[in-house]
């Protein structure tokens, strides 16, 4: 089977994984996939950290604004469309060039996982949903902790909809999340190119991530988020760090800059999560920030290492 290229650019937040895609993208004279599971919903940009018109430097972008909040949107709907954007790259004899921290968008779809053996069961799924409406979250969550310990550590138990889907997965099949998913993989479509961008430093990539919430409140976070507070979100985009803290603050269950740091917090833990998922994927090639004088050197070094690589 003759698979296409692509290249994969991953990491945690702020790691500078959109100026390295640019960069490649401009070397290749390539397009951008994006796999960021909150940067897919139009109405959600600053809290996203979504790119504008001038840090995507003249580069085509795919998969931004292809959701509203109200949907629902998953990792399914994200393999069907983002597949269908890079088949057509393909087509054209563009090397597409996929960048995002979302960990299982990007597995799912370089894996070729299909999604359509996992059963369905509503009933026992609005069952579950009931429950969660009388005994909570944490009651929820301790039922994923006992049936599947593996799962239950990598889903935070306010994601109740992802909670319910393992706990449905297990009722159905018998078989726990990991073990679907690792029989639902199929051959793959692609030939990948992982790069990973990180800090040596944690502490440096903290610093990163603290300056850029504070940034983002500066360019009008908190009035973004008021324009969705309103609004009947969708299970995924709820979730969304920036925006859930500052819905606690519009609800007066805390002050405005215990709101700041809780995004803060989280979005440091959220980049914990991505490290650790990131890492077992043995494909990737490292570089870190702070081993570099500037972030030019290191995205030259990004762009030579993946040209050497397409001439092999």
């Amino acid at each position: 089977m003759s698979y296409k290229k692509i290249i994969v650019v991953c990491g945690p937040t702020a790691s500078g994984k959109t100026d390295a895609a640019v960069a490649i993208a401009k070397k290749l004279d390539s397009e951008i996939v994006s796999a960021d599971s909150m940067q897919i919903y139009k109405e959600m940009n600053i809290g996203t950290a979504k790119p504008d018109v001038n840090e995507r430097c003249g580069v085509k972008h795919h998969m931004f604004d292809v959701a509203s909040v109200c949907d629902d949107y998953n990792v399914t709907k994200f393999v069907e469309h983002a597949g269908a954007v890079i088949d057509e790259l393909h087509f054209k004899n563009i090397i597409p060039v996929l960048v995002g921290g979302t960990g299982l968008y990007i597995d799912s779809l370089i894996n070729n996982v299909e999604f359509s053996v996992n059963s369905v069961d509503n009933k026992y799924r609005e069952e579950l949903f009931e429950l969660y409406k009388i005994k909570g979250a944490d009651y929820l969550h301790s039922l994923l902790e006992r049936a599947d310990p593996v799962s239950a550590q990598k889903i935070h138990k306010n994601n109740i909809k992802r909670v319910i889907r393992a706990l449905e997965i297990i009722n159905t099949t018998g078989l726990t999340l990991e073990q679907v998913n690792a029989n639902s993989v199929r051959e793959r479509k692609y030939q990948p190119i992982f790069i990973g961008l990180n800090f040596r430093d944690r502490a440096l990539l903290y610093d990163r991530i603290d300056k850029r919430v504070d940034i983002m409140i500066e360019n009008g976070l908190i009035d973004e988020a008021k324009n969705l507070y309103s609004l009947e979100l969708s299970s995924t985009s709820c979730a969304a760090i920036g925006y859930k803290e500052l819905f606690k603050y519009f609800d007066g269950e805390c002050s405005c800059a215990e709101a700041i740091e809780e995004i803060k917090k989280n979005s440091r833990n959220y980049a914990k999560r991505q490290l650790t998922w990131f890492k077992r994927n043995k494909e990737i090639i490292w570089f870190y920030r702070d081993d570099y004088d500037d972030a030019i050197k290191l995205q030259n070094e990004i762009c030579d290492y993946v040209l050497n690589l397409l001439e092999v």
